[in-house]
Protein backbone atom coordinates (compact mmCIF):
# COMPACT_ATOMS: atom_id res chain seq x y z
CA UNK A 1 0.00 0.00 0.00
CA UNK A 2 1.54 3.68 -0.99
CA UNK A 3 2.10 5.58 1.57
CA UNK A 4 0.24 9.27 2.32
CA UNK A 5 3.38 11.25 1.81
CA UNK A 6 1.79 14.58 3.37
CA UNK A 7 0.53 12.68 6.46
CA UNK A 8 3.90 10.40 6.64
CA UNK A 9 6.18 13.91 6.40
CA UNK A 10 3.78 15.41 9.04
CA UNK A 11 4.96 12.31 11.35
CA UNK A 12 8.32 13.00 10.19
CA UNK A 13 8.51 16.80 11.09
CA UNK A 14 7.23 15.74 14.66
CA UNK A 15 9.59 12.81 14.92
CA UNK A 16 13.02 15.07 14.01
CA UNK A 17 11.57 17.81 16.25
CA UNK A 18 10.94 15.48 19.33
CA UNK A 19 13.69 13.60 18.72
CA UNK A 20 11.65 10.52 19.82
CA UNK A 21 8.71 8.06 18.57
CA UNK A 22 7.08 7.98 21.87
CA UNK A 23 6.97 11.75 22.17
CA UNK A 24 5.79 12.13 18.28
CA UNK A 25 3.25 9.45 18.74
CA UNK A 26 1.65 11.35 22.04
CA UNK A 27 1.41 14.71 20.20
CA UNK A 28 0.33 13.10 16.84
CA UNK A 29 -2.44 11.06 18.94
CA UNK A 30 -0.88 7.54 17.06
CA UNK A 31 0.37 4.48 18.53
CA UNK A 32 4.15 4.11 18.61
CA UNK A 33 4.17 1.24 16.32
CA UNK A 34 2.28 3.08 13.77
CA UNK A 35 4.87 5.96 13.58
CA UNK A 36 7.50 3.65 13.51
CA UNK A 37 6.46 1.55 10.63
CA UNK A 38 5.16 5.18 8.64
CA UNK A 39 9.27 6.17 9.33
CA UNK A 40 10.40 2.99 7.62
CA UNK A 41 7.78 2.85 4.46
CA UNK A 42 9.04 6.80 3.79
CA UNK A 43 12.56 5.66 3.85
CA UNK A 44 11.46 3.54 1.72
CA UNK A 45 9.64 5.78 -0.64
CA UNK A 46 12.46 8.13 -1.00
CA UNK A 47 15.08 5.87 -0.84
CA UNK A 48 17.35 7.37 1.51
CA UNK A 49 18.02 7.00 5.28
CA UNK A 50 16.49 10.15 7.03
CA UNK A 51 16.61 9.46 11.05
CA UNK A 52 19.27 7.84 13.13
CA UNK A 53 17.94 5.48 15.42
CA UNK A 54 19.61 4.55 19.02
CA UNK A 55 18.05 3.52 22.31
CA UNK A 56 17.83 7.32 24.05
CA UNK A 57 17.20 9.47 20.90
CA UNK A 58 16.28 9.87 17.18
CA UNK A 59 18.25 12.67 15.13
CA UNK A 60 18.58 13.55 11.33
CA UNK A 61 21.03 12.01 8.71
CA UNK A 62 22.40 14.53 6.54
CA UNK A 63 19.90 13.84 4.51
CA UNK A 64 17.31 13.94 6.62
CA UNK A 65 17.57 17.34 7.64
CA UNK A 66 17.08 18.18 4.28
CA UNK A 67 14.28 16.67 3.78
CA UNK A 68 12.41 17.95 6.74
CA UNK A 69 13.63 21.86 5.34
CA UNK A 70 11.41 20.78 2.40
CA UNK A 71 8.73 19.34 4.47
CA UNK A 72 8.26 21.98 5.93
CA UNK A 73 7.89 24.43 3.20
CA UNK A 74 5.78 21.82 1.30
CA UNK A 75 3.20 21.58 4.54
CA UNK A 76 3.22 24.98 5.38
CA UNK A 77 2.64 25.60 1.14
CA UNK A 78 -0.48 23.29 1.56
CA UNK A 79 -1.74 24.63 4.62
CA UNK A 80 -1.61 28.34 3.08
CA UNK A 81 -2.99 26.95 0.10
CA UNK A 82 -6.16 25.25 1.93
CA UNK A 83 -7.13 28.73 4.15
CA UNK A 84 -6.94 30.89 1.14
CA UNK A 85 -9.61 28.66 -0.34
CA UNK A 86 -11.74 27.97 3.19
CA UNK A 87 -12.45 31.75 3.82
CA UNK A 88 -14.31 30.54 6.88
CA UNK A 89 -10.95 29.15 8.52
CA UNK A 90 -8.82 31.78 10.77
CA UNK A 91 -5.00 31.81 9.81
CA UNK A 92 -3.01 28.93 10.85
CA UNK A 93 0.32 27.06 10.38
CA UNK A 94 3.60 27.49 11.48
CA UNK A 95 5.01 31.23 10.65
CA UNK A 96 8.69 31.92 10.53
CA UNK A 97 9.57 35.65 11.83
CA UNK A 98 13.12 36.97 11.72
CA UNK A 99 13.79 40.84 13.03
CA UNK A 100 16.72 43.04 14.48
CA UNK A 101 17.07 42.44 18.15
CA UNK A 102 15.80 45.65 19.63
CA UNK A 103 12.63 45.92 17.60
CA UNK A 104 12.22 42.45 18.80
CA UNK A 105 12.60 43.12 22.59
CA UNK A 106 11.41 46.59 22.77
CA UNK A 107 8.39 46.76 20.62
CA UNK A 108 7.28 43.75 19.04
CA UNK A 109 7.59 40.97 21.48
CA UNK A 110 6.08 42.69 24.29
CA UNK A 111 3.13 42.83 22.10
CA UNK A 112 3.17 39.55 20.84
CA UNK A 113 0.14 38.55 23.25
CA UNK A 114 -2.46 40.75 21.11
CA UNK A 115 -1.68 38.69 17.98
CA UNK A 116 -1.52 34.90 20.07
CA UNK A 117 -5.10 36.27 20.93
CA UNK A 118 -6.32 37.06 17.58
CA UNK A 119 -4.44 34.32 16.03
CA UNK A 120 -4.38 31.40 18.35
CA UNK A 121 -3.78 28.79 15.50
CA UNK A 122 -0.47 30.49 14.09
CA UNK A 123 2.49 28.88 16.13
CA UNK A 124 5.51 31.67 15.61
CA UNK A 125 9.30 30.88 15.22
CA UNK A 126 10.90 33.58 15.71
CA UNK A 127 14.45 34.26 14.84
CA UNK A 128 16.03 37.69 16.41
CA UNK A 129 19.59 38.78 15.47
CA UNK A 130 21.39 41.60 12.98
CA UNK A 131 22.36 40.05 10.31
CA UNK A 132 20.12 39.93 6.90
CA UNK A 133 18.61 36.55 6.15
CA UNK A 134 17.96 35.34 2.62
CA UNK A 135 14.39 34.55 2.84
CA UNK A 136 14.19 31.60 0.43
CA UNK A 137 17.78 30.05 1.41
CA UNK A 138 16.54 30.10 4.99
CA UNK A 139 13.13 29.05 4.63
CA UNK A 140 11.59 32.66 6.41
CA UNK A 141 8.31 33.74 5.53
CA UNK A 142 8.45 37.31 6.60
CA UNK A 143 11.42 39.51 7.48
CA UNK A 144 10.99 43.33 9.76
CA UNK A 145 13.79 45.38 8.44
CA UNK A 146 15.04 48.80 9.84
CA UNK A 147 16.53 51.06 7.13
CA UNK A 148 16.19 51.08 3.37
CA UNK A 149 15.55 48.51 1.70
CA UNK A 150 17.40 47.08 -1.50
CA UNK A 151 16.14 43.37 -2.30
CA UNK A 152 14.45 43.98 -5.17
CA UNK A 153 12.99 40.69 -5.56
CA UNK A 154 11.02 40.93 -2.78
CA UNK A 155 8.19 42.36 -1.63
CA UNK A 156 8.66 45.43 0.92
CA UNK A 157 6.04 47.27 2.89
CA UNK A 158 6.69 50.57 5.13
CA UNK A 159 5.36 50.04 8.34
CA UNK A 160 6.57 52.99 10.58
CA UNK A 161 9.81 54.30 11.52
CA UNK A 162 11.67 54.18 14.41
CA UNK A 163 13.57 57.36 15.93
CA UNK A 164 16.95 57.37 16.64
CA UNK A 165 18.71 59.27 19.20
CA UNK A 166 22.77 60.57 19.73
CA UNK A 167 24.09 60.10 23.31
CA UNK A 168 26.95 59.24 25.03
CA UNK A 169 27.61 57.80 29.13
CA UNK A 170 28.75 60.53 31.33
CA UNK A 171 32.03 59.13 32.25
CA UNK A 172 32.81 59.21 28.12
CA UNK A 173 31.83 63.03 28.01
CA UNK A 174 33.74 64.01 31.32
CA UNK A 175 37.12 62.41 29.47
CA UNK A 176 36.13 63.63 26.27
CA UNK A 177 34.09 66.68 26.79
CA UNK A 178 30.58 67.35 25.07
CA UNK A 179 30.09 68.03 21.12
CA UNK A 180 27.81 71.07 21.11
CA UNK A 181 27.84 71.02 17.47
CA UNK A 182 27.86 68.88 14.56
CA UNK A 183 31.28 70.07 13.69
CA UNK A 184 32.69 69.14 17.16
CA UNK A 185 31.57 65.33 16.35
CA UNK A 186 35.42 65.57 14.22
CA UNK A 187 37.22 65.72 17.44
CA UNK A 188 34.86 61.86 19.04
CA UNK A 189 34.99 58.83 18.17
CA UNK A 190 31.89 56.62 17.91
CA UNK A 191 30.50 52.92 18.85
CA UNK A 192 29.34 52.48 15.29
CA UNK A 193 27.39 49.73 13.29
CA UNK A 194 28.23 47.85 10.72
CA UNK A 195 26.65 45.60 8.62
CA UNK A 196 27.44 42.28 7.98
CA UNK A 197 26.61 41.65 4.25
CA UNK A 198 28.14 44.75 3.10
CA UNK A 199 30.92 45.31 5.66
CA UNK A 200 29.57 49.11 5.31
CA UNK A 201 29.75 51.48 8.64
CA UNK A 202 26.19 53.07 9.22
CA UNK A 203 26.39 56.91 8.25
CA UNK A 204 24.68 58.92 11.22
CA UNK A 205 21.82 61.47 9.69
CA UNK A 206 20.37 64.69 11.20
CA UNK A 207 18.34 67.22 10.55
CA UNK A 208 19.45 70.07 10.47
CA UNK A 209 17.41 73.06 9.94
CA UNK A 210 15.39 71.08 7.98
CA UNK A 211 18.07 69.81 6.15
CA UNK A 212 19.49 66.26 6.35
CA UNK A 213 23.06 66.58 7.24
CA UNK A 214 25.04 63.11 7.24
CA UNK A 215 28.29 62.65 9.63
CA UNK A 216 30.64 59.23 9.23
CA UNK A 217 32.44 59.42 12.74
CA UNK A 218 35.89 58.22 13.84
CA UNK A 219 35.84 54.57 15.33
CA UNK A 220 36.23 53.91 18.54
CA UNK A 221 35.29 50.77 17.88
CA UNK A 222 32.79 48.42 15.57
CA UNK A 223 30.12 45.95 16.45
CA UNK A 224 27.47 44.00 14.42
CA UNK A 225 24.59 43.67 16.91
CA UNK A 226 22.78 45.74 19.40
CA UNK A 227 23.15 44.04 22.50
CA UNK A 228 27.36 44.35 22.18
CA UNK A 229 26.43 48.20 20.36
CA UNK A 230 24.69 49.22 24.05
CA UNK A 231 27.28 47.52 26.05
CA UNK A 232 29.96 49.71 24.02
CA UNK A 233 28.61 52.97 24.84
CA UNK A 234 27.72 52.04 28.63
CA UNK A 235 31.43 51.15 28.84
CA UNK A 236 32.16 54.74 27.69
CA UNK A 237 34.36 53.48 24.48
CA UNK A 238 32.29 56.16 22.44
CA UNK A 239 29.60 58.00 21.20
CA UNK A 240 26.01 56.06 19.73
CA UNK A 241 23.15 56.83 17.80
CA UNK A 242 20.89 54.41 18.05
CA UNK A 243 17.09 53.75 18.43
CA UNK A 244 15.74 56.06 21.15
CA UNK A 245 13.25 52.82 22.14
CA UNK A 246 16.32 50.92 23.08
CA UNK A 247 18.18 53.62 24.52
CA UNK A 248 16.15 55.84 26.10
CA UNK A 249 15.85 53.37 29.43
CA UNK A 250 19.24 54.05 29.83
CA UNK A 251 18.79 57.98 29.72
CA UNK A 252 16.21 58.26 31.78
CA UNK A 253 18.60 55.82 34.19
CA UNK A 254 21.36 58.40 33.86
CA UNK A 255 23.60 55.55 32.56
CA UNK A 256 23.72 57.61 29.03
CA UNK A 257 23.16 61.46 27.73
CA UNK A 258 21.42 62.82 25.09
CA UNK A 259 23.52 64.54 23.12
CA UNK A 260 22.42 67.78 20.38
CA UNK A 261 18.36 67.52 22.00
CA UNK A 262 18.21 70.53 19.68
CA UNK A 263 18.99 68.77 16.05
CA UNK A 264 17.53 65.65 16.13
CA UNK A 265 18.25 62.46 14.51
CA UNK A 266 16.85 60.87 11.28
CA UNK A 267 14.35 58.50 12.06
CA UNK A 268 14.80 54.95 10.43
CA UNK A 269 11.60 53.46 8.29
CA UNK A 270 10.64 50.05 9.40
CA UNK A 271 9.38 47.60 6.54
CA UNK A 272 7.96 44.14 6.33
CA UNK A 273 9.69 42.33 3.77
CA UNK A 274 8.06 38.59 2.28
CA UNK A 275 8.99 36.36 -0.92
CA UNK A 276 7.60 37.46 -4.25
CA UNK A 277 4.52 35.15 -4.40
CA UNK A 278 1.55 35.48 -6.19
CA UNK A 279 -0.72 35.46 -3.40
CA UNK A 280 0.42 36.07 0.00
CA UNK A 281 -0.55 33.27 2.37
CA UNK A 282 -2.97 34.34 5.04
CA UNK A 283 -0.82 33.77 8.01
CA UNK A 284 1.75 36.38 6.85
CA UNK A 285 -0.92 39.02 5.59
CA UNK A 286 -2.37 38.43 9.22
CA UNK A 287 1.20 39.31 10.60
CA UNK A 288 1.86 42.20 8.00
CA UNK A 289 -1.20 43.60 9.16
CA UNK A 290 -1.00 43.51 12.30
CA UNK A 291 2.32 44.94 12.61
CA UNK A 292 1.11 47.86 10.25
CA UNK A 293 -1.48 48.82 13.03
CA UNK A 294 1.23 48.28 15.58
CA UNK A 295 3.22 51.03 13.62
CA UNK A 296 0.21 53.13 13.54
CA UNK A 297 0.39 53.02 9.73
CA UNK A 298 -2.84 52.32 8.31
CA UNK A 299 -2.29 47.96 6.06
CA UNK A 300 -3.04 48.92 2.65
CA UNK A 301 -5.20 46.28 0.60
Amino acid sequence: MKTNMLEAMRIFVQVAEQESFSRAADILQLHRPAVSKTMQQLEREVGVKLLHRTTRKVSMTAEGEEFYQRCIRLINDFSDTMAAFSPTLPPRGRLRLDMPITLATAIIIPALPDFKDKYPDIEIVLRSSDRRVDLIAEGVDCVVRLGELNDSSFIGRRVGEAKMVTCASPEYLRKYGTPLTLDDLANHKAVNFFSNTSQEVMDWKFLNKEEVVTRRIKSSILVDNSEAFISCGLAGIGILQGLRVSLDPYIQAGKLVEIFPHIPSVAKPISVLYPDRRYLSPKVRAFVDWVSELFSIPPKR
